[in-house]
């Protein structure tokens, strides 16, 4: 069944043919101010790895990754739901020093996501990672690194307004930071998404901190996976979406697990059998660098500097049959 949700008198500002430049605009200008904010280099990534590497990123745990056998290695591989693991290895392989990091095009079959305004099966996003040193595992190294990012987004949104100009909304350079207890404790009556929903209203660029931890009401406020951000140093970062009139999360990112918090963050999440995979065992081993990294959304970005209601206005995915007529009936064209 279609979530799909149609704005009160939307209207896409944009044709389909000032959509396609714009993205191609949004994606070329954000993908360089990001690299030269945190000092990346770009490098080639995998599409798929090997399912006992133990690379790929299993989200919440329940997510299914799409896998396939390999008649000429013997083994079966899956694409990836993301390259948190991958891109730490990256690092120690490329040599790459304290200070610089690299960044890549990520592109995912996440097969079990929900459809609806802001998902898709398809996932695409600019996965980041960047080479720290231990004394940098710090909440104020996290926040200054939120900043340069979130500079990027606004001197991207200010480029494309200034080419498109039917586009006319903005974005705050403002940030609120604020953790997931501190945001139960303002609103314990509303469920997680209905607080952020609520906070952005008035902090219209957020970062949300904190994520992956049972809070004190006995729940988590959302799932991350226990090998790759320290729960203590992670956050999303949220933009009110004024168009759709909800919080919008435009990137997940942290500090990663150190030797130690790996060791804690496994047994609290009942994965201790992951120690014996080779990106486990070398982590723990301290044999990989001290790291911060993320993902950024390349078309969630598209869809919020661009003003549009619907993902599927800048991705091209698969989309069910209801979603298909909701969007045409309303008069908005996916791709």
């Amino acid at each position: 069944m279609s979530q799909t949700y149609i704005p009160k008198g939307y209207t896409s500002v944009m044709t389909l043919y000032e959509t396609q430049k714009a993205i191609e605009e949004t994606r070329r200008e954000f993908q360089t101010r990001l690299s030269e904010a945190l000092h990346l280099m770009r490098v080639s990534a995998p599409l798929f790895v090997t399912r006992e590497s133990g690379l790929n990123d299993d989200l919440n745990g329940v997510e299914r990754a799409v896998g396939f056998d390999i008649p000429e290695t013997g083994g079966e591989a899956q694409v990836v739901h993301s390259l948190a693991k991958w891109k730490r290895m990256a690092l120690k392989k490329y040599d790459i020093r304290v200070g610089k990091g690299l960044y890549t095009d990520m592109n995912a079959i996440r097969r079990d996501e929900t459809m609806d305004n802001l998902h898709s099966v398809y996932v695409d996003q600019w996965d980041w990672e960047k080479a720290i040193d231990v004394r940098d595992r710090t909440e104020e190294y996290l926040r200054q690194t939120v900043r340069k990012i979130v500079d990027a987004i606004c001197d991207t949104k200010e480029r494309v307004n200034a080419q498109f100009p039917a586009l006319r909304r903005t974005i705050s350079r403002e940030i609120s930071f604020i953790t997931t207890q501190e945001l139960e404790d303002l609103y314990p009556d509303l469920t997680p998404k209905q607080r952020e929903n609520e906070y952005v209203k008035t902090h219209p660029t957020t970062f949300l901190m904190q994520i992956g931890g049972v809070l004190r009401s006995g729940q988590k406020h959302d799932g991350r996976a226990p090998d790759y951000d320290d729960w203590q140093l992670n956050g999303d970062i949220l933009i009110r979406n004024d168009v759709l009139d909800c919080a919008f999360e435009v990137s997940s990112m942290g500090i990663r697990v150190s030797p130690e918090s790996l060791d804690r963050q496994l047994s609290l999440a009942g994965c201790d059998e992951r120690r014996e995979l080779p990106f486990h065992k070398a982590l723990l081993a301290g044999e990989l660098p001290y790291s911060i990294g993320g993902g950024i959304g390349q078309s969630r970005l598209c869809m919020l500097l661009l003003e549009k209601a619907h993902i599927g206005e800048v991705q091209v995915s698969v989309w069910d049959a209801d979603t298909l007529r909701i969007c045409k009936e309303n008069g908005i064209e996916i791709l």
